[in-house]
């Protein structure tokens, strides 16, 4: 068996932004909304509860009892709609640390994944999960220590807030970096600081430029950006692998190829991020054979 004490590979479990988009447009890339998976070391860290996160949820009730830990970026629809139907948190013995940050409202990460589950938007409350959920509130700036894993976080421009990490690992990183609008005329100094030099970076490419500025239907303020500002962000901040995320649900499979090759054409080696796509900054290492 590989060692997966020295492991450090990320897992894309869903890649959508605003709402789940199946159908037949949508296979290559899949439909479900953001869950990104990494294994570090012998740790489970799991970014956003989007759609994405039930699917990663049954592939892990064949590895029972799970321990992980889950951060979030905010808690818009589409990042924390998983939760819910996530199975593993019904089952005890598993144990999942949440994180993420108070709202601008003083409303905790707990609160806000217990309210979506209040009658009359769901049938059960968040208290009938058997896991044991520990929650803890994210100060902006202040890293997470687990073991060897240290996890940063920073501002990201969005409406109501969001937080963007970054993983660091034995001389290895990983950004997660989504639901973030650029600054026009200069670089967001956050992003670049969670990007630098990153193995990975893991970025919010929602529109094309040419969505972004329509002069019919801007989406400047939407809070998100575009693959040519990932490309900048990239370049400036020398990471060795972008990874464009967050599809906006109206682009189908078609559509994020043309991207994929325009992206890739700026940046050499960047990738359009899909359900079941997994990076590995570091293989874990084969037992030598016996003599």
């Amino acid at each position: 068996m590989s060692d997966t004490q020295n492991q450090f590979t990320v897992h894309f479990w869903g890649v959508r932004g605003s709402i789940a988009c199946p159908g037949s447009e949508t296979v290559r890339y899949g439909g479900n909304t953001s869950c990104v998976e990494m294994r570090v070391g012998g740790d489970r860290l799991i970014f956003d509860g989007g759609t994405g996160l039930r699917v990663l949820g049954q592939t892990l009730l064949s590895q029972m009892p799970v321990e992980a830990y889950l951060f979030f970026t905010h808690s818009h629809w589409d990042h924390i709609q998983g939760f819910p139907f996530f199975i593993p948190a019904f089952i005890p013995q598993n144990c999942f640390h949440i994180h993420g940050t108070v709202a601008p409202n003083g409303s905790t990460i707990e609160q806000r994944l217990n309210d979506q589950m209040l009658h009359p938007n769901f049938p059960v409350p968040l208290q009938i999960m058997g896991a044991d959920l520990k929650f803890y509130n994210l100060k902006i700036g202040k890293p997470v220590k687990i073991g060897e894993i240290e996890v940063e976080n920073a501002l990201l421009n969005h409406p109501g807030e969001a937080v963007g990490y970054r993983v660091n690992w034995r001389g290895h990183a990983a950004a997660y970096i989504t639901d973030t609008e650029h600054f026009p005329g200069r670089m967001d100094e956050n992003v670049l600081w969670l990007a630098r030099n990153a193995d990975v970076l893991i970025y919010d490419a929602t529109y094309t430029d040419e969505e972004y500025y329509s002069p019919k239907s801007s989406k400047v303020g939407w809070g998100h950006s575009t693959w040519k500002e990932a490309v900048k962000v990239a370049k400036v901040a020398k990471v060795k692998k972008l990874v464009i995320f967050h599809h906006d649900p109206l682009h189908n499979d078609d559509f994020l190829d043309r991207v994929g090759e325009q992206v890739t054409q700026e940046f050499p080696g960047s990738m359009m991020a899909r359900e079941g796509l997994s990076i590995p900054l570091v293989v874990p290492s084969a037992p030598n054979p016996k003599p």
